[in-house]
Parts: C-alpha cells; sequence; structure tokens
C-alpha cells in the first residue's frame, strides 16, 4: 500500500499540471485571437462588417434588381404597344438629310458593342442560373472587347453630338407630356434634333459609361485595394442596371414605338412628316 502511494500521487501531480496547462494553453489561445481581433479591427475599420453587407446586396440585392429592369420594362411596353400603339408617319414624302455616314457608324459601333455589353453583364449577374467555366470566361472576354469599342464610340459621340445634347427650356415641356407617347392624337411635340428622352440617354451613355469603363478597370485590373474594389462593384452595378433600364428604353423608342425611324440610322434621312410632328422645333 505504501508502495501505491508514492506512484499515485506523482501521478496525481502529473494529470493535475496536464490540465492547468491545458487551461492555461486555451486562455492564451483565447488572448491571441482578441488580440489579434483587435489590431485587425484597428488596420481594417468597418470593413469587415461591410463585407457582409456588400455580399448581401451582390447576392440578393442585384440580381433582383436586374431582374425587374429586364422584365417590369419589357411589360410596360408591350402595354404601351396594346393600348396606344406605334406612331406611323408618311415616309415616302420628302425626306431630310440628318446623320452622316461617319455618325452612322459611331453609332452603331456604340449600339452594337453596348448591345454585347448588356448581353455579358447579364451573364455574370446571374452566373450561378446558368453555370460557370468557359461559357462565363468567354462573356468575360467579350466584355471586356465591348468596352473598349463602346468607350471609343462613346467618345466621339460626345464630341459630336454634345451641342444637339444640352437642355433645353421645351424638354420640361417634352417630360410632361411624356413626348406624347401616351396619347393615341397625332399633334406636334417640342423637341429639336433630339428630343428629352434621346438627351437623357445621350448624358446617361457617355458619362456615365465613362465611370463604368474606370471602375470596369478597378474590377478588371485589381490595381487598389479591396475598399476600392468594393466601392467600385457597387457603382459599376448599380449603374449598369440604370443604363440598361434606359437601353431597353431606347431600343424601343427607337425601332418599335415609331414605325420606319430605324430607317434613319442605315440611310440617315428622316421623313419630314416625322419630323414635324416629333421634333417640331428642330429647323430643317
Amino acid at each position: 500500500m505504501k508502495k501505491a502511494i508514492l506512484p499515485g500521487f506523482i501521478l496525481f501531480l502529473t494529470l493535475t499540471g496536464l490540465a492547468f496547462a491545458q487551461s492555461q494553453g486555451q486562455t492564451n489561445a483565447e488572448l491571441m485571437t482578441a488580440s489579434y481581433q483587435q489590431i485587425n479591427a484597428l488596420f481594417t475599420g468597418d470593413w469587415q462588417q461591410y463585407g457582409q453587407l456588400f455580399t448581401d446586396l451582390q447576392q440578393t440585392l442585384l440580381p433582383r434588381l436586374f431582374l425587374l429592369v429586364i422584365t417590369v420594362v419589357p411589360v410596360i411596353f408591350f402595354l404601351h404597344y396594346i393600348a396606344i400603339g406605334p406612331m406611323s408617319f408618311d415616309h415616302d414624302g420628302r425626306q431630310i438629310y440628318c446623320y452622316n455616314t461617319f455618325v452612322r457608324i459611331i453609332h452603331w459601333c456604340a449600339a452594337l458593342s453596348f448591345s454585347l455589353l448588356v448581353i455579358t453583364g447579364l451573364m455574370v449577374i446571374f452566373a450561378s442560373f446558368i453555370g460557370k467555366g468557359s461559357l462565363g470566361l468567354f462573356g468575360r472576354n467579350i466584355h471586356l472587347v465591348s468596352a473598349v469599342i463602346f468607350s471609343v464610340s462613346a467618345v466621339f459621340m460626345f464630341l459630336v453630338w454634345v451641342k444637339d445634347m444640352l437642355p433645353a427650356f421645351y424638354d420640361l415641356k417634352w417630360m410632361i407630356i411624356m413626348g406624347g407617347y401616351l396619347s393615341k392624337k397625332v399633334k406636334p411635340v417640342p423637341a429639336g434634333k433630339f428630343n428629352a428622352g434621346q438627351k437623357m440617354w445621350f448624358w446617361l451613355a457617355t458619362l456615365g459609361g465613362a465611370v463604368m469603363a474606370v471602375t470596369g478597370y478597378y474590377l478588371y485590373c485589381f490595381p487598389a485595394d479591396i475598399n476600392i474594389a468594393r466601392i467600385s462593384i457597387l457603382i459599376h452595378n448599380f449603374l449598369g442596371a440604370a443604363m440598361v433600364a434606359l437601353f431597353l428604353v431606347h431600343l424601343y423608342m427607337s425601332t418599335i414605338a415609331i414605325k420606319g425611324s430605324l430607317r434613319s440610322m442605315i440611310n440617315g434621312y428622316k421623313a419630314e412628316a416625322e419630323l414635324k410632328i416629333l421634333h417640331s422645333r428642330f429647323k430643317i
């Protein structure tokens, strides 16, 4: 019995020491974790909690916003087409030369490249639904090439049309009556060579396009820290949603809402009858 007391006492001390060491190790680990969190918070500020907010916006709000744009806007135009119908003018009468060859080429470069930007941008937004891999990489590459083409085209469009796109007092009247598109009655609408809707689209496409190009550069090349990247993504996506909405408006108005209006960007001529009604302030 006496022989067992000493080994038992040593075993007890050993187990007690191990337990104490383990508890001290946990305490030290907790202290180290707390210290790390404090240091991390000191350097990153509140961006850790913003990171969660950013993730929620990217995964929930933005896809829903784009889905709302690409579904509700076409539905509104469908209802407009059924209830009001497209405007129709005599295109067999006198034709007025409005757009030269250079302007038409620039316009089509911008139109086609922006159309690709919309399609590939939506592929990125809804990547989880259409799959990733090679399809996503293909869309990303097309998006980049289209962005370069559109940026160059937007610069030329700005230089060519900026004077005609300056706001005028009668633009307010155009907006009040919504350009006459909500009435079946055909009467002169206050607008110059370009109406208020076209001017809105012009400024969003050019100045907004410049912002999209800058933020897109930050997203593609990552030349800055995570904070700048997050802000760039939010600006790029929210502004992109607005541009997609107005692009759909412009597309409907230029191809469906007015019969034959697309011809002007093909041959450069507009019907005099159309100009006298929809661009009554334009000096022919």
